[in-house]
């Protein structure tokens, strides 16, 4: 089975929809999808991600389940030097860094710094929500891996955001969300697949075939958005 994670196109947040260039990159986008054979589609109910799979939806007369637990990751830590709320993933590597917790894959939520927030309990929504999906195509979440009594071939999609992409990532490979949110990044309209491994029967695990993949895009000559991602030199 693929499960194949897509983050919305070039964002214009204040209007929760996408840029100009986010449209060009939703088309570029659905030229790579339609392409696919896909059983499902789940999508956030945030607007921009809602019209980034609305290009690839139209042109296969097709409909995404929509789940509230897929949109932007809504978290809000108290930032330790601000004292103001902010994303659970924003903080400098100066401090994040000496924090072990924040690297263990069972203990990064009960870090104080996630429970001056409610991270934990929406962390565990998100988890709950891709294990229920998996469910329904036959994967049962077994401690750190999954059973099945009869794998499957389909792909399905995911048309969601960078945070929440990572959070879901870190549950189905057993990796701290906090590694995943500061160490990498997946540009907008990239495309993440995970594909099961049964190397013993009835026995799966995921494995990243692809991480933020932007293809699409150079395909179509069309520069890649670098929304999201902090500035590489201080100015």
């Amino acid at each position: 089975m693929k499960l194949i994670f897509v983050r919305h196109c070039d964002p214009d947040y204040e209007k929760d929809s996408l840029t100009p260039k986010g449209w060009k990159e939703a088309e570029l986008l659905a030229d790579r999808l339609t392409k696919l054979d896909v059983r499902d589609f789940y999508c956030s109910p945030l607007g921009r991600a809602k019209d980034t799979a609305s290009v690839t939806l139209k042109r296969l007369h097709r409909d995404a389940t929509v789940f509230d637990w897929l949109q932007e990751f809504p978290a809000r830590i108290l930032d330790p030097e601000s004292g103001e709320r902010t994303i659970a993933w924003d903080l400098m590597p100066a401090y994040w860094t000496k924090r072990v917790d924040l690297y263990n894959k069972d203990k990064w939520y009960l870090d104080p710094i996630m429970k001056s927030g409610n991270t934990e309990k929406i962390y565990r929504g998100v988890a709950d929500g891709i294990d229920s999906v998996l469910d329904t195509y036959g994967y049962r979440r077994d401690g750190m891996f999954y059973r099945t009594e009869g794998g499957n071939e389909d792909a399905i999609v995911f048309f969601c955001h960078l945070g929440v992409e990572l959070v879901m990532l870190s549950h189905l490979l057993g990796i701290s969300a906090p590694a995943l949110w500061q160490g990498f990044f997946v540009a907008p309209s990239s495309v993440t697949i995970l594909s099961t491994e049964e190397r013993k029967k009835g026995e799966v695990s995921f494995r990243c075939k692809a991480l933020g993949d932007t293809s699409h895009l150079y395909v179509g000559n069309e520069p890649i958005s670098n929304s999201g991602f902090f500035q590489e030199m201080w100015k």
